[in-house]
């Protein structure tokens, strides 16, 4: 990892996108480029958080042979590659599918940091925080700007580490102006004592540069899964450089 980084980051990934052994190249090369944090994405059929760009490939990750199995072992490869903490990212589905107990014991065994699942909301999770909770790991409640005050009390009540921050109602993909609204929220996020990432919409080192004084980390998805996409017919060296040079930018280098 660089040690000149200006900006703590964390970056979004699709588990076998392209394909398994590119999908390692793009971890690597995220980690090389200065990512504090890698949100892993278990890909989903229908991802329905997600825009266009995240949806096309988590349809190409699930033709490339993506498993549950698959999945836990390409995280446990990704965490042994470097000291940044790596989150598991999915859908309700493969969660309850598999079994909450069972999802969670094999997220630990790869050494996955915490599970992000926006679907299972506080509240209406089938369990999944207190499993969580029970086995010691961290589930990031999602919340967006529209959030009551009590409700965001009852969330900061969970005493859970992480909360991620949607920064706009909807789906990913689009860009989000960092607006003074924004910011306040952001403000009042920060007094729950969470440590917060703030995504949806982000792709410029300027929308970065204005959310790090009040965000823990901001992410980057949909901009860093295009790149991917533009360079995902070239070998895995081209992907490996365009996503660490990108991951640079973005970390202000």
């Amino acid at each position: 990892m660089s040690s000149t980084k200006k900006y703590r980051i964390m970056t979004h990934m699709v588990a076998f996108y392209p394909d398994k052994e590119q999908s390692l190249q793009v971890a690597q090369a995220l980690i090389d480029g200065g990512a504090s944090y890698i949100e892993l994405q278990f890909p989903f059929s229908d991802p329905t958080a997600d825009g266009p760009v995240i949806q096309a490939a988590c349809g190409r990750a699930l033709e490339a042979g993506f498993s549950l199995q698959e999945g836990f072992e390409l995280a446990e490869r990704i965490v042994s590659y470097g000291n940044v903490p790596v989150f598991i990212m999915t859908y309700a589905n493969p969660v309850i599918t598999l079994g909450m107990e069972t999802f969670i014991r094999r997220a630990q065994k790869a050494g996955i940091e915490g599970l992000i699942v926006p679907d299972l909301v506080p509240g209406a999770d089938e369990g999944l925080y207190a499993a969580g909770s029970a086995a010691g790991m961290p589930i990031v409640p999602v919340v967006v700007p529209t959030i009551s005050g009590d409700r965001l009390a009852e969330i900061a009540s969970l005493n859970e580490r992480y909360l991620y921050v949607a920064l706009r109602s909807g789906i990913t993909g689009r860009e989000t102006e960092i607006s003074p609204e924004i910011i306040t929220f952001l403000n009042a996020i920060s007094k729950t004592g969470m440590l917060s990432f703030g995504g949806f919409g982000i792709r410029r080192a300027e929308q970065i540069a204005a959310l790090q004084p009040h965000v823990h980390a901001p992410v980057i998805g949909s901009a860093l899964v295009q790149v991917i996409a533009q360079h995902s017919g070239e070998n895995a060296d081209s992907i490996y450089t365009a996503v660490r040079e990108f991951t640079r930018r973005l970390c202000g280098e």
